[in-house]
C-alpha cells in the first residue's frame, strides 16, 4: 500500500477541511505548488489534488493550478479531482496531465460513467465518498439513498465500467481531517464488494492507522492529509514501515 500525499485547493491556497466542511478550513500553504513538490522530495509516490472550489461550484475552477503543480512534480502521477461532472472536464484534467480524474458526483449516472470509462480506460478513479453510511455528492453537502457497498456492487455489475475502472476511492468524509482513525471495517467490507483496487481515505492520525489498512485485501493506497501537514506521520518513516 502507498500513502497518497492530499494536496486540496481553495482559493489558490492549500488547506484542509474538516468533516468536507467549507467553514471548517484551515491553510498549510499559500503556495500548493512548492507544498506538491515539498511530498515529491519527501519520496511521494503519487499526489491526490482536489479542486475545492470546483467540488463546490459544481465544475473545476483551477484547472490552470492543478496543471502547474503536475508539472513540477512530475514524473510523480498526480490523481485530480473536483467539480468533473462532464466529459469535457474529465478530458481537460487528463489533458493537463493528470494520471487519473476523480469522479465522484456524477458517478451516480450509469451513463456517463460507462462514456467516460470506455473514453478513458485505467484512467478514472470513482469517488465513494460517505457520510452517515451513505454516499455523499455534490460537494459532500448531498446524501444520496445509496449505501457505499451498494454502490460499489451496482458498480461491479457495470461490466463495462468495472473492466475500465482504475480503482474506487473511500473516504469517509465524517472522519476526515478528524485524527480519529479511518474506518477500517467498512473500507474492507468495500474493498471485498467492488472488485477492483481501493484506495482508502479519511481519518488517518498514526502510522499503526496506515499499518492496519495496509493489512485489508484489495487496499492499495490511502489518501493522508493532515496527519502529514502537523508532522503527526512522516511520509518517509511511513513508507519505510510499510515496506517491510
Amino acid at each position: 500500500m502507498i500513502v497518497i500525499p492530499a494536496v486540496d485547493l481553495r482559493d489558490g491556497r492549500c488547506v484542509r477541511l474538516r468533516q468536507g466542511r467549507a467553514d471548517r478550513e484551515t491553510v498549510f500553504s499559500e503556495d500548493p505548488v512548492a507544498m506538491a513538490v515539498h511530498w515529491k522530495q519527501c519520496g511521494a509516490e503519487r499526489l491526490h489534488v482536489v479542486d475545492l472550489d470546483g467540488a463546490f461550484a459544481g465544475e473545476p475552477r483551477q484547472t490552470a493550478l492543478v496543471a502547474k503543480i503536475i508539472a513540477a512534480v512530475a514524473p510523480v502521477p498526480v490523481e485530480a479531482g473536483g467539480g468533473l461532472r462532464d466529459v469535457r472536464a474529465v478530458e481537460a484534467v487528463l489533458g493537463a496531465g493528470a494520471s487519473w480524474a476523480v469522479v465522484g458526483t456524477r458517478a451516480l449516472d450509469p451513463e456517463f460513467l460507462a462514456e467516460v470509462c470506455d473514453r478513458f480506460p485505467q484512467r478514472i478513479i470513482i469517488a465513494a465518498d460517505s457520510r452517515d453510511g451513505r454516499v455523499a455528492v455534490k460537494g459532500w453537502v448531498d446524501l444520496s439513498e445509496l449505501a457505499p457497498v451498494e454502490f460499489a456492487l451496482a458498480l461491479r455489475d457495470q461490466r463495462d465500467v468495472a473492466a475500465h475502472l482504475a480503482a474506487l476511492l473511500c473516504t469517509d468524509v465524517g472522519r476526515d481531517g478528524t485524527a480519529q482513525g479511518p474506518n477500517v471495517e467498512a473500507t474492507a467490507e468495500l474493498a471485498r464488494a467492488a472488485g477492483v483496487p481501493v484506495i482508502a481515505s479519511g481519518g488517518v492520525a498514526r502510522l499503526a492507522d496506515l499499518r492496519r489498512l495496509a493489512a485489508v485485501p484489495g487496499v492499495v493506497g490511502c489518501v493522508v492529509g493532515r496527519a502529514l501537514y502537523t508532522g503527526v506521520i512522516d511520509l518517509a518513516e511511513a513508507r519505510k514501515e510499510l515496506a517491510k
